[in-house]
């Protein structure tokens, strides 16, 4: 059976709400604090496993409390933590989130999220991935061995989505390797050149990426849905009328969610409606892994409209 696998990083959210950002210097009251298993890969192997996908996670924790808790956390979701591995010279990465009204800000330390090098994540790929199944990876781990992962997923025939986060420009012969860049408004820019503010801004961010040589690019754009070309023409997906809590897993679910429709084999507007679905439900609630649904809550949950633009 076709699976998920994610190489990826694994932190300890620390999250706070305050009403608004505090200045330099300043400390402000907050309120709703929430520690939470979370990382970018993390999140993705819990929405891919939650959302239906048999799901692998490569990656490393510190041999701590909170990588303890970050293990229990995929665990209890069911995904594979076999590879993960726990190490005693390094402590577990750390990500301090502060909310304001739905919105989010995050500092990152990456910590043990560095350690495995791709002399540690090859033979686990060798041993684990198979073609047809879906490889998820993002910039949070070492970059060497992110880089020579997605290579090496592409030539043992996986469909690569890759979710370059944190922004940076990457290799030009890594293009040809991904079959689904995935990436929001200031990873777009960073990368391209391009804000995707409009229709016009994404049409032409969107081509560049193709250009380049991607296969296929969605933008996540935010309160402004998501977007693709599709055939040329330029798919907008609305986000769906919610009052969001807090929209830190939302990216993370969303490409978990679309890895999980790769899988069953929707098309590529059948994924971005799976995924927008997806990622609303998690700003429904607080957090990152504990706000993402499982599949019986998500095809159970009355979705309201997309909002009108």
């Amino acid at each position: 059976m076709s699976k998920v696998v994610v190489f990826g990083s694994m932190n300890m959210d620390l999250s706070i709400a305050c009403d608004r950002v505090p200045q330099v210097g300043e400390t402000l009251e907050g309120f709703g604090f929430i520690c939470n298993p979370g990382g970018k890969g993390a999140n993705q192997a819990v929405a891919s496993s939650r959302l239906g996908a048999p799901t692998v996670m490569i990656a490393a924790v510190g041999n701590d409390s909170f990588g303890s808790g970050l293990l229990k956390g995929l665990c209890d979701s069911r995904v594979d933590c076999a590879r993960v591995r726990s190490l005693s010279d390094t402590t577990t990465g750390v990500a301090v989130i502060v909310r304001t009204h739905g919105d989010n800000r995050i500092i990152l330390d990456p910590g043990a999220n560095h350690a495995l090098t791709f002399d540690d994540v090859e033979p686990i790929m060798r041993d684990v991935l198979e073609p047809d199944d879906v490889f998820v990876c993002q910039l949070e781990c070492d970059l060497a061995a992110t880089y020579s992962a997605i290579r090496l997923a592409h030539e043992l025939g996986a469909r690569v989505i890759f979710n370059p986060a944190p922004a940076r420009v990457f290799p030009d012969d890594l293009w040809e390797c991904i079959d689904l860049l995935c990436l929001n408004e200031t990873e777009c820019e960073i990368i391209t050149g391009i804000l995707p503010s409009d229709d016009d801004s994404c049409r032409n961010a969107l081509k560049v990426l193709k250009e380049r040589g991607a296969s296929e690019a969605v933008l996540t754009l935010g309160f402004s849905g998501s977007a693709a070309l599709h055939g040329g023409d330029l798919l907008r997906k609305a986000p769906l009328a919610i009052e969001a809590v807090d929209s830190t897993g939302a990216g993370d679910t969303y490409i978990g969610a679309f890895a999980v429709a790769l899988l069953e084999g929707k098309d590529l507007e059948g994924c971005m409606d799976f995924a927008t679905k997806a990622s609303a439900y998690t700003c429904l609630s607080a957090g990152a892994q504990q706000a993402i649904a499982w599949r019986s809550d998500l095809d159970a949950w009355d979705a309201p409209e997309p909002r009108i633009p």
